[in-house]
């Protein structure tokens, strides 16, 4: 990667977003295509800072996402450096991250369709999930993700009413919108198994009827403990899968 691809023209747009998380998804883009390849040394933060003309905190944020999406790796005393890439996507199941940042970690261009939104009442299920009763209302979401134009899962997110009054205002992320209204879950369980796919998600996927996919069903947590988001996604699993890091606790 040349030193005038990390010149502000390259990367930054007005009123797309804060500097840090442009010039984040810029040098990911660039890791995924092989501009900066694998082994590369990123130019220290400050000579980084007066290339990007940013200043060094915006560096340091960009650069210490893409070390916990495990794309970069800092060695003390030596530098920060491309770590190899994963060949398909395969988020960690300990990051609490949403499709579009699991896409953008992979240098891959989200993009979503609104199937269905509204306000309801909740399903036995989302009452279970949230602590909602039968008369309490949600907030509820129905999207085809994509990536780079290939359809890669069908979403349905349930919100309570005060969490989301309006499901229309979601954007391209809702991770991005509840961290803006400074509600984002702290932590969250998933549970993943394999299902078959009914005819209408099949057609919306662009895969036969009964075809193998991943389904996970999430429940995020405010650090109150509060469950305040509930999320069940249909996931292609050909291009689509998760690693799980796994550590022997030193008293066992």
């Amino acid at each position: 990667m040349q030193p005038q691809q990390f010149h502000p023209d390259q990367w930054f747009t007005a009123g797309h977003g804060p500097r840090y998380e442009q010039l984040y998804r810029h040098l990911s883009k660039a890791i995924a295509a092989g501009d900066l390849a694998q082994a590369t040394q990123l130019p220290p933060e400050r000579d980084l800072a007066e290339l990007a003309q940013v200043s060094r905190v915006t560096v340091r944020k960009a650069v210490a996402q893409l070390v916990a999406d495990g794309v970069l790796d800092q060695r003390r005393g030596a530098g920060t450096f491309v770590r190899p890439a994963r060949s398909r996507t395969e988020p960690y199941l300990s990051k609490l991250l949403s499709f579009t940042e699991y896409m953008l970690h992979r240098g891959k261009t989200p993009t979503s369709s609104v199937i269905n939104q509204g306000i309801f009442y909740p399903t036995p299920d989302e009452q279970l999930a949230l602590g909602l009763s039968a008369a309490d209302r949600v907030a509820r979401i129905e999207r085809l993700r994509a990536a780079d134009g290939i359809a890669m899962a069908v979403e349905w997110s349930s919100l309570p009413q005060d969490i989301l009054p309006d499901p229309a205002s979601v954007g391209a992320s809702l991770y991005d919108l509840l961290r803006a209204n400074g509600t984002a879950p702290a932590r969250a369980v998933q549970r993943i198994r394999s299902v078959n796919l009914p005819a209408t998600e099949a057609a919306l996927l662009n895969l036969p009827e009964g075809s193998a996919v991943l389904r996970i069903d999430r429940t995020g947590f405010l650090a109150s403990g509060r469950p305040i988001e509930f999320t069940r996604g249909l996931y292609r699993s050909d291009i689509y899968d998760f690693v799980a890091e796994l550590r022997l606790e030193a008293n066992l």
